[in-house]
């Protein structure tokens, strides 16, 4: 299978390929317009050189073989030498086809139809032709028709009117042309591959500098995929879309490392945590093996407690895998988002607490408020701020309940929280030494915190004037319509 270029050659190809074809397109298009401008010098230095018909009609009396000196008038005045200091020369074409020239000069073929211009008028004809000698010419052909002589003139100038329509062809040379031209073919040649190979260097440098953040970011990741370090971060200078790329890596690994760390504390926490009731189950059913296996049975109290102390273990290792499993959902969050009634939520939490706490007082004003995220979510925040509040009221005491332009606040009236147990409060597994006696798995707060904030809002717990604590949730959203 043919191996693919790498970006960067295809990037130089790409570069030099540009590069090449607009210098050479630069190229051949000024060699065209300088090559149609001489031309077209050459071909109006032919239209201004006509030669006067009595000057046509002594080439052919030369021609003829007339001598000279029978036209004494004339002698020293008679026309120019067809070939010129310019490189112009000319001909006359007659009606029988045959080429007439004054002197040596050179000649050009004339083809049909410039024989035909010496029969009948018609429109000239400009071609590229060779004369006889092997020099490149230019040649322009027009008809002469007779002219009567001027009245009054001498004799000599009568003898010279044309008496018979002819064709006269002026040629030019063009081997000065051609020369220049394969010059100016040879210079924009050189120019064109100059041009090229700087484009080929350009583009390798280019492409180089380019790919330059493209290579550190491909041996950031592969250095991640070999070692598994979410650490590693690119530098990124700029701001265009390569700087982008580097800036949103950089941000994917910090997501990642953070979203690893926070998965490896949880399952230590979690190990640890499960470690204590684990033991106790262990313990207590290797109690109650050991007593039928020995034919020593426990009394039947002690069989009681052991059992109904089973039990509360394994209801404390449900609540704490519930409790796991609702933190673990935060990366389907975003998937389970939705406009929720949120005073609704709160209602029903308010319900359930009336029922764990039936000898409590719960004042309660709920003002409409809807907001965006997961219900699941945010009913849980709702139950878990509220069940901590009844955990740690006093028999009989109040629970104030208010939620009015997304705040809700509940207040309780227990005994508090040290000042300096408060900012650990929202840390998993973390307990109160005052509160460990008490059921729960210190994950209440964190999951709180953890739905509250993929909401986009924010929460405190701190203590109350007068006793007792507040916790407040700030909720982004809109007022709802009444319940």
């Amino acid at each position: 299978m043919r191996r693919r270029r790498s970006l960067r050659s295809r990037l130089t190809l790409v570069i030099a390929s540009a590069v090449a074809a607009a210098v050479a397109l630069s190229a051949a298009v000024c060699w065209f317009l300088i090559r149609d401008q001489m031309q077209g010098q050459v071909r109006d230095s032919l239209l201004e050189f006509v030669p006067r018909a009595e000057q046509v009609a002594l080439a052919l009396a030369d021609c003829d073989g007339t001598a000279r000196q029978s036209l004494p008038g004339l002698k020293g005045a008679g026309p120019p030498h067809p070939w010129d200091p310019s490189g112009r020369g000319w001909s006359v074409i007659r009606t029988d086809g045959s080429v007439c020239v004054f002197g040596d000069s050179d000649r050009v073929v004339p083809t049909a139809e410039e024989r035909a211009l010496a029969v009948s008028a018609g429109a000239p004809v400009l071609r590229d032709a060779v004369t006889e000698n092997g020099s490149e010419v230019l040649v322009l052909t027009r008809t002469y028709t007779p002219q009567p002589a001027p009245p009054g003139a001498p004799e000599e100038v009568r003898r010279l009117v044309l008496r018979e329509p002819v064709a006269v062809s002026v040629f030019r040379s063009t081997e000065d042309l051609s020369g220049t031209l394969r010059i100016l073919a040879l210079i924009l040649g050189s120019v064109t591959v100059a041009g090229v190979v700087g484009a080929a260097l350009a583009g390798l440098w280019l492409a180089r500098a380019a790919l330059r953040p493209v290579q550190r970011l491909t041996s950031a990741v592969e250095h991640v995929a070999r070692t598994e370090d979410l650490a590693v971060r690119i530098p990124v200078e700029g701001t265009d879309e390569i700087a982008r790329l580097g800036r949103s890596f950089n941000t994917m690994t910090a997501a990642l490392s953070s979203s690893q760390e926070r998965q490896r504390r949880l399952v230590s926490d979690a190990g640890h945590e499960l470690r204590t009731p684990l033991t106790s189950l262990r313990t207590n059913i290797d109690l109650m093996l050991r007593s039928e296996n020995t034919g020593r049975p426990l009394a039947p109290e002690a069989k009681r407690r052991l059992l109904v102390n089973v039990k509360e273990q394994f209801e404390e290792m449900s609540s704490l895998i519930g409790d796991l499993l609702e933190l673990s959902r935060s990366a389907e969050t975003g998937e389970r988002s939705a406009d929720v009634e949120f005073h609704d939520l709160v209602a029903a939490a308010v319900e359930r607490a009336r029922r764990r706490g039936p000898g409590l007082e719960l004042r309660v004003d709920l003002r409409p408020w809807r907001v965006h995220g997961d219900v699941r979510g945010l009913q849980r925040a709702a139950v878990n701020v509220l069940d901590n509040a009844v955990k740690f009221s006093p028999p009989g005491g109040l629970v104030e309940v208010r939620l009015a332009g997304g705040v809700l606040t509940v207040r309780d009236h227990g005994p508090g929280i040290p000042d300096d147990e408060l900012p650990h409060v929202f840390e998993r597994f973390w307990r109160s030494p005052s509160a460990r006696s008490l059921p729960g798995s210190g994950l209440g707060l964190a999951i709180v915190a953890q739905a509250v904030r993929d909401a986009g809002g924010e929460v405190r717990v701190a203590n109350a004037p007068g006793g007792g604590t507040v916790a407040t949730i700030t909720l982004p959203g809109t007022p709802g319509e009444p319940g």
